[in-house]
């Protein structure tokens, strides 16, 4: 399994997720999503989240972020000043505090920058493709793996997307983190390979 064998399941699932968000229902699918994520323990236990912000055809993250904030969660989300620096977290205590940064994805304005090393209760992770035992395909950038992987104590990591994204299998290189559940529309799947509603 190869770079290029990821490279070229990243480029089918963009293509597919990209036809996806043009003929389908995405709000609807993404609010399903997103009801599902908040019906976990995981979430309803968790006082500090770490959430990615969805951009382009991304399972909109957008409003879980802000009710997330209205109910009281502290919210972390990623901050990459570089790639050889990597990706940190910082605290947002309110989405107006974003703007547009590296690859055009929302990032903190710089006054509003807060940088932690905290363990968060809880991982938002994102993905382009999943594989049905937890391993994820992004978009090349090794962010989250080297995030994920820099933790001493694991947070619990739930990955979202849409059913599309799922696959049988992704290559999987020694550096690569798994996740302990991916929520899609159409069902929740909990790792290792078993899948539950």
């Amino acid at each position: 399994m190869s770079q290029n064998e990821k490279k070229t399941i990243r480029q089918q699932i963009l293509e597919k997720r990209g036809k996806f968000f043009v003929t389908e229902d995405v709000e609807q699918a993404s609010c399903v999503i997103m009801n599902r994520l908040k019906d976990e323990p995981a979430y309803q236990q968790a006082q500090t989240i770490m959430c990615f912000i969805s951009f382009g055809t991304e399972v909109d993250t957008h409003q879980f972020i802000k009710q997330a904030l209205h109910e009281g969660k502290r919210i972390l989300v990623p901050y990459i000043a570089s790639k050889k620096d990597g990706m940190k977290t910082s605290e947002i205590k309110d989405f107006s505090e974003l703007e547009i940064g590296y690859f055009n994805i929302l990032t903190p304005k710089s006054d509003y920058l807060r940088l932690t090393e905290e363990r968060p209760d809880l991982v938002i992770v994102p993905g382009v493709a999943f594989s049905k035992d937890g391993y994820r395909i992004g978009y090349g950038g090794g962010f989250y793996d080297r995030y994920l992987g820099d933790q001493t104590d694991p947070s619990p990591r739930i990955a979202i997307g849409f059913q599309l994204q799922v696959v049988e299998q992704v290559p999987v290189e020694p550096f690569d983190i798994a996740v302990d559940k991916l929520i899609t529309e159409q069902t929740v799947y909990t790792f290792a390979g078993q899948e539950a509603d």
